[in-house]
């Protein structure tokens, strides 16, 4: 019966939908907020009558369905498939200091709201519910529904391996059972280690899948509107500079304005504006710039692999991936920020699975970022650096090393490191399966070797060895 139990399809398919569900209802939310600020922002903006009106439709509509998940994923929702109420950790996340997120989401719908209702003729960049709804967007609502999609994944991924390792287990139990020979005996043992290794791998396979989707479509609702903004500015540039130079004209053509328009010159400051247009032109072009960069990144991070190898820039994907961590080498309320020390030599192109060499160097960089943070924990005042170094080794190989500043690791601990389910994390915080993955990726799927370096104290280094060409 407890078989029976274990082994219903149905039953685990809902847990997964109910799981996935509530990710994208979360992540769903996370976008919306963004992209309500752009259209808060096109509306005020906007010199069109006509495209006004569809802005302020628009809005409502998104904020609707922004109210509507957030109800769904606070009492549950049968058309989500929400079928279970939130943990007890999402609703004091929800309800409760320092997120109180649901107070900051119904704050943002308000304010969406009293600016639709904003007449043409008072719309202007200053406004200050516009002001709230792109600080909001871009700030703490921002951090708050990444720390409960974040928590959602987290248990998501806890209870979907709590259920797999229940099912290996009395798998094992009932095979042992019914072994009536050495002969059958081993054979089952044997099957019973290549399921354990393909429900880590499919369970390691859809956390990844899952995390690239996401990416994509943050990618997708990001990329049009980063692009016409980066299109326009531009020619932004351009008309600023002529109505400059003939607002300059004029002054030289008319030395004596009457006396209006020498007190709207005093009023707007007109000799500060002519000096710090041209920078805040300048100060735009580069944040687009970023943003564009990092959408990249997000791109080259959620690449797919297909059947075939191709050829990879190793220093692309390292970049990426130490841009996409970049938020967690920040300075945080218990440490200092975490330095990266890049030292890159001249490497060719390494043929590979490139979406899975994205998945090594994450586990590891992330892993060092880890061991940085218990280290300032027990010593405030420790080095927190992380050095990645890159170079060209004997007989057409690559080699990769990526060091920390911290602790650094037991010989106990380093014998086990890459024993599947082996982790010296706390519960909640790591599955056993990181170290592991990036070993059988390398070893066995692109004949290269990983080695860990490290003595208690003295930090810990891992060192990547790749052949350049698979063939």
């Amino acid at each position: 019966m407890a078989l029976k139990n274990y082994f219903n399809l149905e039953e685990i398919m809902t847990a997964r939908k109910i799981s996935a569900a509530i990710i994208n209802v979360s992540g769903r939310q996370r976008m919306l907020s963004q992209k309500t600020a752009f259209f808060s922002m096109r509306l005020v903006c906007s010199p069109q009558t006509a495209e006004r009106q569809q802005l302020r439709a628009d809005l409502l509509d998104a904020i609707a369905l922004m109210e509507k998940s957030h109800s769904g994923l606070i009492n549950t929702d049968s058309s989500s498939n929400l079928l279970t109420p939130p943990s007890s950790a999402v609703k004091a996340m929800y309800f409760e200091a320092p997120l109180y997120l649901d107070k900051q989401v119904r704050e943002y719908m308000a304010q969406i709201k009293a600016l639709v209702q904003v007449p043409d003729a008072e719309l202007k960049p200053e406004n200050p519910h516009l002001s709230y709804i792109i600080a909001a967007a871009s700030g703490e609502l921002l951090q708050a529904f990444d720390a409960v999609v974040s928590q959602y994944q987290q248990e998501s991924e806890m209870e979907q391996l709590e259920v797999n390792l229940r099912q290996v287990e009395l798998y094992q139990e009932s095979c042992a059972a019914r072994a009536e020979s050495e002969a059958q005996t081993t054979e089952l043992n044997q099957t019973i280690r290549q399921l354990k290794e393909a429900q880590v791998q499919l369970l390691h396979s859809e956390k990844m899948s899952s995390l690239g989707e996401l990416m994509a479509s943050i990618v997708h609702e990001i990329n049009n509107p980063v692009s016409f903004i980066y299109g326009n500015l531009s020619h932004v540039e351009i008309y600023a500079q002529d109505l400059l130079h003939l607002l300059r004209l004029y002054q030289e053509e008319y030395p004596n304005p009457s006396k209006d328009i020498q007190n709207q010159i005093e009023e707007m400051e007109l000799d500060f504006l002519l000096e710090d247009l041209p920078k805040v032109m300048s100060s735009m072009q580069m944040g687009s710039d970023r943003i564009r960069e990092i959408v990249k990144s997000m791109q080259n991070f959620s690449r797919s692999d297909n059947s075939n190898m191709t050829l990879c820039d190793l220093h692309d994907s390292i970049d990426s991936t130490v841009l996409i961590l970049r938020n967690r080498l920040n300075p945080q309320k218990n440490r200092r920020d975490i330095d990266i020390v890049k030292d890159y030599g001249k490497l060719p192109l390494v043929e590979c699975y490139a979406g899975q060499l994205n998945q090594v160097f994450m586990n590891l960089i992330s892993n060092a970022i880890d061991a940085l943070e218990e280290a300032a924990e027990e010593k405030p005042d420790t080095l927190l650096k992380i050095y990645i170094r890159t170079e060209l080794a004997e007989n057409d190989r690559v080699r990769v090393r990526i060091a920390d500043t911290g602790l650094g690791i037991s010989p106990q601990v380093k014998e086990r490191m890459f024993e599947q389910f082996f982790t010296t994390k706390k519960i909640g915080k790591g599955t056993g399966l990181g170290l592991s993955i990036v070993y059988k990726i390398l070893v066995e799927n692109h004949l290269g070797i990983l080695q860990c370096e490290s003595e208690p104290g003295k930090g810990t280094e891992f060192i990547i060895e790749l052949p350049v060409q698979q063939t």
